[in-house]
């Protein structure tokens, strides 16, 4: 009897020791595993979300797209009825060649003055050698009187021979004023014909600012009208729709999202605590499990780790200076890539919440 019990003692003792070993080394492996295989379920599927808005209020004419609909990059989406901006478009484009007819109206009253001055120096250059012209004949004429003076004195010409070139003196000095007073009025005419000009001239540049102004309305006229037609900026799928026809929007104001699924365009959000980073760095392969498809394992990289938590870039980060402190292990957003090939049917949606394991090389 007391043998049957040591024999069963011994069991329970052996059996136990099995348990301790094997619990030993499982708690080993479960650590080791802690240690290898950072995991959070505070995750989720991120991407980038195309907000469509329309650039111009109007009335919203057609709507090509429905909800959930896949879109691809440059396709038609919705209309805004561009008759308003079509008939602007066309205002503008008058004003603009009503600006440009003056402007030719100003540049050609500047050509006329420029044409009439030179006229005017053409005149004054004749007029300024007729005047020379003048000089000559009434010098020669006054030298004719200084040799007939002396003559008639002595009684070797007539009285008659005297008075003719006296009076050709006379007439030539007469033609030597009525020169210069030519020149002068010439002369005065060229400072008037610059002064024309000068007035000519100074209208051209605000003319040409205004053609400008007027030139940069027409194309914020054909950007508005091109604004009525939105098209895709992405492949996609459409979500949050509030367009529908007939319905009056105002520039700014959200009308659907566009969501695209590509590998290359969604990512996961995974907040770890500031204590389970230490070893994780960029690059580490990452395993991502998601709630919605359960046994499908996801593969993914680390792309890169937040450069700050996610309360500090909150709309109301902590004042931890003021008031009294408690100390809370903050959360850092980490950004994993998938795979290539990794979701090859886009079955991955925006916002699904994940379970990610990112494993630590050691």
């Amino acid at each position: 009897m007391a043998l049957g019990n040591l024999q069963k003692r011994n069991i329970a003792f052996a059996a136990s020791a099995v348990l301790l070993v094997i619990g030993v080394v499982a708690l080993f492996f479960y650590l080791e595993y802690l240690r290898t295989h950072v995991t959070t379920d505070d995750a989720y599927v991120d991407g980038h979300i195309h907000i469509i808005a329309s650039k111009v209020p109007g009335t919203i004419l057609t709507l090509s797209v429905k909800d959930n609909q896949f879109v691809k990059k440059d396709d038609p989406i919705l209309e805004i009825d561009p008759v308003d901006y079509r008939v602007a478009l066309q205002e503008t484009q008058a004003n603009l060649e009503m600006e440009r007819a003056r402007l030719a109206e100003v540049q050609s009253r500047v050509e006329t003055a420029k044409r009439q001055m030179t006229e005017i120096r053409a005149s004054l250059d004749s007029a300024r050698s007729a005047l020379k012209a003048q000089e000559a004949l009434a010098w020669k004429a006054g030298e004719d009187v200084k040799r007939a003076a002396p003559l008639i004195k002595g009684g070797i010409v007539t009285q008659e021979y005297y008075d003719q070139r006296k009076t050709s003196y006379d007439v030539a000095i007469a033609q030597v004023n009525s020169a210069k007073d030519n020149v002068s009025r010439l002369e005065g005419s060229v400072e008037s014909q610059k002064a024309i000009i000068r007035q000519a001239e100074v209208a051209v540049a605000p003319q040409q600012a205004l053609i400008q102004q007027k030139a940069a309305l027409v194309e914020k006229a054909k950007l508005n009208l091109g604004y009525t037609k939105i098209s895709a900026p992405a492949n996609g799928y459409i979500t949050k729709r509030s367009a529908e026809v007939g319905n009056q929007v105002a520039a700014g104001q959200p009308l659907l999202a566009v969501v695209p699924l590509e590998q290359e365009r969604i990512w996961i959000t995974a907040n770890y605590k500031e204590t389970e980073l230490r070893e994780v760095k960029p690059g580490q392969k990452a395993e991502i499990k998601v709630d919605t498809y359960p046994g499908r394992t996801f593969r993914g990289r680390v792309n890169s780790i937040m450069a700050g938590t996610g309360s500090a870039f909150s709309l109301f980060p902590p004042e931890n200076a003021t008031g009294n402190y408690v100390k809370i292990v903050q959360r850092i957003p980490v950004r994993i890539t998938l795979d290539e090939g990794s979701d090859p049917d886009h079955v991955l949606r925006v916002g699904m919440s994940v379970v990610p394991t990112i494993l630590v090389e050691r």
